[in-house]
């Protein structure tokens, strides 16, 4: 049995860690910033975050806090070196290094900080999660007519898969850069939202929208996109099927 935080417990991927880790055997401690008995802003840090950490045998750091992910990630990052933790796993995202997203810029520097911070480290690149392209659709729809982006493709995965693959690595040496998870399928924005119309009983007009800059040609190119790592199994269709309920729907385009 190992003793594993989770930054980012409460969350959508650090919930579904923690319970495979727990149904595993381990004890797992669960780091958030209101989920005690470790309620830490890992931007500022402190004594608790001192208490969560030690003792660990690896710190698994699903938070994902939109402002202030590299002041986070040095903070838990120097916590570790005090306490000896032996072993860190992040989960980033594939096309960090491509994709020019500031969102993407930033897990990218994470990466590289975790990479020289003389604390053993895994890293796993994933492609977004189905519950992500779920809530994009969701804010999309709210006006009677949905804007996409023109030609730009996803390959969302389903997150307890992810979850089983970092609970597996949480327990293992580190082993530096493993090899990219992506979803089942590449299909476009339109064909999924198509997808999300039907599965939620919504109407609505589709407008592609072409974009500037150079996140949009690298989105067209596919560049966040991992066809050679389709290992995932739940596709977005049967996502949808058992969060809205109905009968599994396959019939969406897929290919790479």
């Amino acid at each position: 049995m190992s003793t594993i935080l989770v930054t980012g417990g409460t969350g959508t991927l650090g919930r579904p860690v923690c319970e495979r880790l727990r149904a595993d055997g381990h004890d797992v401690r669960v780091l958030s910033r209101h989920s005690p008995p470790y309620a830490v802003d890992l931007r500022r840090g402190g004594p608790l975050l001192d208490r969560a950490v030690d003792g660990v045998d690896t710190v698994v750091h699903c938070s994902n806090i939109l402002r202030g992910d590299k002041d986070a990630a040095r903070i838990l990052l120097e916590a570790a070196r005090r306490a000896g933790v032996p072993h860190l796993l992040y989960i980033s995202i594939i096309g960090v290094d491509r994709v020019p997203l500031g969102y993407y810029r930033t897990k990218y520097m994470v990466e590289r900080m975790i990479q020289g911070s003389g604390v053993g480290w895994t890293i796993l690149r994933t492609t977004q999660f189905h519950d992500l392209i779920l809530r994009l659709f969701e804010g999309l729809a709210k006006p009677p007519v949905m804007l996409l982006p023109k030609e730009v493709r996803d390959q969302p995965l389903e997150v307890t898969e992810a979850a089983a693959r970092l609970a597996e690595l949480a327990v293992g040496r580190p082993a530096g850069r493993v090899a990219d998870m992506a979803g089942p399928e590449i299909r476009t924005f339109v064909d999924l939202a198509h997808s999300y119309l039907r599965a939620s009983g919504r109407r609505r007009r589709i407008v592609e929208v072409p974009l500037p800059g150079k996140v949009y040609r690298g989105l067209r190119r596919g560049e966040h996109l991992a066809p050679d790592r389709a290992v995932g199994h739940v596709t977005f269709d049967e996502f949808l099927a058992r969060r809205f309920g109905g009968p599994e729907d396959s019939a969406g385009s897929a290919g790479a």
